[in-house]
């Protein structure tokens, strides 16, 4: 099994372009972007996973198994996150001057007392 040797200039250039998207990760952070904040911070951190991933990791380098495995566990993150939003999204929203409230039909259930003879 042959190792790949990358120049250092490539994982200079990774490493600086990491260092300008933590940078631009900061200064979006104080921008107003309303709900889109979220969505610009993820895809910037996707992006910076995809650089670690690809040269660090050697990804970029490695046989097809291990590209096959990285995509499984990808797809597999996918359907945790669509299950969990799946719940998230589908439950009943209590707003905080609702407040809890026990249903009405609570029945309580005690355990058989042990009478003694």
């Amino acid at each position: 099994m042959s190792e790949h040797i990358a120049p250092k200039r490539l994982y200079f250039f990774v490493f600086g372009s990491l260092l300008v998207l933590t940078l631009l990760t900061w200064r979006i952070a104080y921008i107003d972007l309303g709900p889109w904040n979220t969505v610009v911070a993820l895809a910037i951190a996707v992006l910076k996973a995809g650089l670690v991933a690809t040269f660090f990791m050697h990804l970029r380098w490695s046989g097809s198994m291990m590209r096959i495995i990285v995509c499984a566990a990808i797809f597999w993150l996918a359907i945790m996150i669509t299950l969990t939003l799946g719940d998230i999204l589908t439950r009943n929203v209590v707003s905080p001057s609702q407040g809890w409230q026990a249903p009405a039909a609570v029945v309580q259930t005690t355990a058989p007392s042990i009478q003694q003879h």
